[in-house]
């Protein structure tokens, strides 16, 4: 459920700071409705030149706000490098929101386009990315089955779930992510596909056997570990 005082405030917000913003969106936990006691305001203003694009963070009437302040020309050029790195940080601050201000349509217009681009997913791993994610992987689990302290296990387990975790969506074709984000990404992973891979994983990090089984699991659906054979080529400097 939407926190109506949240948008209230984060309406007045933009109206004081922002009065010819053409277009402003609220996202966010708050608009998810899994906010918590310490959850910011995130809310995206789209200008038609300077002070965009540019970043801020500042407290109003008792909320932690994230602003980011754009251009259309600055937020696809953040949603292009989103998509290159498969996480649709951008697209959601602007899809996934309640549009606080519309003066001329692009309020609406840049939500559809951005729930749009999010639904059509990411583009399919190339060859060498894949590769590149097994190896990675085959080395981490080669590494924690050679860990000599609990310290060292955990640290590399911590790193290890992440890695699986992203190998598994990108593969798939679905969005990642990063610390929570990534969570949300493997539980709605598993919500759409009866599976339970998210709560294998973190379980994983205390119990380093489960999570090699886990791992191997995963790596299963794109060929298995990769060590002996892998080749990566580098751009000529």
């Amino acid at each position: 459920m939407v926190d109506d005082e949240a948008v209230a405030v984060a309406r007045q917000l933009v109206a004081e700071q922002y009065p010819d913003a053409r277009a402003a969106w609220l996202g966010g936990s708050v608009v998810r409705g899994d906010a918590g006691s310490t959850s910011d305001l995130d809310i995206t203003v789209l200008l038609s030149g300077p002070p965009a694009p540019s970043r801020r963070s500042l407290e109003y009437g008792g909320w932690p706000v994230e602003l980011f302040v754009h251009t259309e020309k600055s937020l696809r050029h953040f949603c292009d490098k989103d998509q290159v790195r498969r996480q649709p940080s951008m697209m959601r601050l602007v899809g996934e929101t309640v549009v606080l201000v519309d003066k001329d349509g692009s309020g609406v217009r840049l939500r559809q386009a951005g729930l749009a681009e999010i639904a059509a997913g990411p583009a399919a791993l190339t060859p060498d990315e894949l590769n590149l994610l097994r190896y990675g992987i085959t080395c981490l689990l080669d590494d924690l089955a050679d860990a000599s302290t609990d310290d060292l296990r955990t640290a590399l387990a911590s790193i290890l779930w992440q890695d699986a975790g992203r190998l598994l969506l990108t593969g798939s074709r679905r969005w990642s992510g990063t610390g929570k984000g990534l969570l949300r990404e493997l539980h709605a992973y598993d919500e759409a596909h009866g599976t339970n891979h998210a709560r294998a994983l973190l379980g994983g990090v205390r119990d380093p056997g489960r999570l090699v089984e886990e791992v191997d699991r995963i790596l299963d659906q794109f060929g298995g570990r990769l060590f002996a054979g892998f080749e990566l080529a580098a751009q000529a400097v």
